[in-house]
């Protein structure tokens, strides 16, 4: 049987904690529960869970058009509570919107024999798209859930759902 995987993107307490340094808004906080029924899911099947975690250095370049967030080590860029990863989970600190950027995630996923990727997170026009676009390219079938994804920027939000349904090709449902 084909090789499934979870990737679950940047819900970083900088994110999804109204106190967060770049917090997503109202639109965040609804796509929590339905992550955690998905991570008991694929849990449950022995499915393989990627965590995607935004992770900065102090003057990183990214600062330049956001505010500062994420930075290794710090309190923003944690996990929140409520998806933490288990022992043996990958969690791949980022420090750009792809997930496949100096991450290792092409390797994760090679080696698990992963063909089919469902990617949940935020934001949606950033990091999610991003990542989605590279596992297209890499010939993955992967599945994006709109109740999984969010954004602070809902016209963004929405563009970037057509996006990845009409020109990547993935099952945006």
């Amino acid at each position: 049987m084909p090789g499934k995987a979870l990737i679950i993107i940047d819900m970083l307490n900088d994110f999804i904690d109204k106190n967060g340094a770049l917090y997503c808004g109202d639109t965040v906080l609804p796509i929590v529960p339905f992550i955690q029924q998905r991570l008991k899911s694929f849990r449950d099947r022995d499915d393989l869970v990627i965590y995607l975690q935004d992770s900065h250095d102090e003057d990183d370049k990214e600062f330049d058009k956001f505010p500062k967030h994420s930075v290794t080590g710090s309190w923003g860029s944690e996990i929140i509570k409520e998806l933490a990863p288990l022992p043996g989970e990958a969690v791949l600190p980022k420090k750009r919107f792809s997930g496949f950027f100096r991450t290792g995630l092409e390797d994760v996923l090679a080696s698990a024999g992963i063909e089919e990727v469902e990617t949940v997170g935020v934001c949606t026009s950033i990091c999610v798209m991003d990542t989605v676009g590279g596992l297209v390219n890499r010939d993955y079938k992967v599945n994006v859930p709109i109740k999984g994804v969010a954004d602070f920027d809902p016209e963004a939000h929405q563009f970037s759902l057509k996006r990845m349904e009409k020109i990547y090709g993935a099952d945006v449902s």
